[in-house]
């Protein structure tokens, strides 16, 4: 079968840029191994970022974070809540670190509002005693199952094909280019793309290298624990360097605790270390004491798309930056020899012009990543289309029923929003 742009990987970057492509006219057809999102979009904790997280050490990635807040929240209600975030600072936190968060966070126009301990209590009655600083941003709670089927669903509206459980297997390069792609599984076919789009996430270097190329992915996963605890309003965030157990997220009858950083080789072979889940759990009730003694109801664990060059340019420091990047198959730093993994026929050692891999980046952010995305594609295909992705809701994005019947046919249900997404009643 031929399209004009071949997707690989059907997370929340994978369909968006399917929806984004399509809107603007493009045939494209999306593969992914499994369910829409069964990767790292539906193992997030499914904080809607309002950008504080990076605003003293990545102004842009802030800036980013508050826009593509304020979109999700228009074109997608279904796939939010409402929560609020609250940023708190404890006895032993650096007063300092405190006061630089919240400065940047007005710099970069994310609205902030200092609480008392006292007014954070009526907002958190269960807060820690020790809570001496705390101050309110807009951050969310996104239930990715629906956003990444809702987002698929949209593309398709648009004409783009959506093949689940249907893994690619390999690229056949000629001339310095993808002229062909094995796909098994449901959709079992051929496909000769004219471009394609590495939306592989955590596994963007195995997708690569099929194609010859070299892009190098550092992988790291996190735990994240479910506890019955249905009294809790906003997001809370420990207002410290980012570090294990700094973060609560609340659902609807339970809270989710996260999250853990720990570099693994191969994210299809994470390791459920139960230290990691004590950890977690002790350092998230030094904010909120209670969750250490209520009943857990589930354990499951994700992995970061990270980007090596990006995570070595930063020393390793751990939650500095999640910017995203593209890598063009073309460009001498993201191709390898023609020995590098399978697939890397002719014309690999001056690489692969019709190939693009994007890489990193968060959840909160996938609707940007995928339009910096699909304008590269674009301009190297000729096509004279805008992005209106920001301004088009997406199909049933409002209506949490009719989401829920597309993320059982997309089979996009992930642990991360599982108490809350559910088959609709017919």
């Amino acid at each position: 079968m031929d399209t004009t742009v071949l997707v690989v990987g059907g997370g929340a970057t994978g369909v968006g840029v399917a929806r984004d492509l399509a809107m603007r006219g493009v045939d494209v057809t999306l593969v992914e191994r499994g369910g829409l999102g069964s990767g790292t979009s539906g193992r997030s904790h499914g904080l809607l970022h309002s950008g504080a997280r990076y605003a003293e050490a990545d102004p842009q990635g802030a800036r980013e974070c508050i826009a593509e807040n304020r979109i999700i929240r228009d074109i997608a209600p279904a796939c939010v809540r409402d929560s609020g975030g609250l940023f708190v600072s404890l006895e032993s936190d650096d007063p300092a670190y405190y006061e630089a968060k919240r400065d940047a966070c007005r710099e970069h126009d994310i609205p902030v509002e200092e609480l008392s301990p006292e007014a954070a209590r009526e907002r958190v009655p269960d807060l820690a005693d020790d809570a001496e600083r705390v101050f309110e941003v807009p951050d969310g709670v996104v239930y990715p199952s629906r956003l990444v089927a809702a987002t698929g669903a949209d593309a398709r509206e648009h004409g783009a094909r959506i093949a689940t459980g249907s893994p690619l297997l390999d690229f056949e390069v000629e001339g310095g280019r993808v002229v062909a792609a094995e796909v098994g599984g449901e959709l079992d076919a051929r496909i000769e793309p004219e471009y394609v789009v590495n939306a592989a996430g955590a596994w963007a270097g195995e997708c690569a290298a099929l194609a010859g190329l070299d892009v190098e992915m550092r992988p790291t996963q996190g735990v994240m624990v479910g506890v019955d605890y249905p009294r809790l309003g906003p997001v809370l965030n420990r207002c410290r360097d980012p570090d294990d157990g700094d973060i609560v997220i609340p659902h609807d009858d339970r809270v989710v605790l996260g999250t853990t950083s720990v570099a693994i080789d191969d994210p299809d072979e994470m390791v459920e270390d139960p230290d990691e889940v004590e950890r977690t759990i002790r350092e998230c009730a030094a904010m909120l004491p209670s969750v250490a003694d209520v009943e857990r109801l589930d354990t499951y664990w994700g992995v970061r798309p990270l980007y090596a060059p990006d995570e070595d340019s930063r020393g390793g420091e751990r939650g500095i930056s999640r910017g995203f990047f593209l890598l063009d198959g073309s460009d001498g730093g993201a191709k390898g020899g023609s020995d590098a993994g399978n697939g890397g026929g002719p014309g690999t050692d001056d690489g692969v012009e019709n190939f693009l891999s994007v890489v990193g980046g968060k959840l909160t952010t996938h609707r940007l990543m995928a339009e910096a995305a699909t304008d590269r594609v674009c301009a190297a295909l000729g096509v004279d289309a805008k992005c209106r992705t920001a301004e088009e809701p997406l199909v049933a994005g409002n209506e949490a029923d009719a989401v829920d019947r597309l993320v059982a046919e997309f089979d996009a249900q992930g642990p991360a929003d599982a108490d809350v997404v559910g088959p609709a009643d017919d």
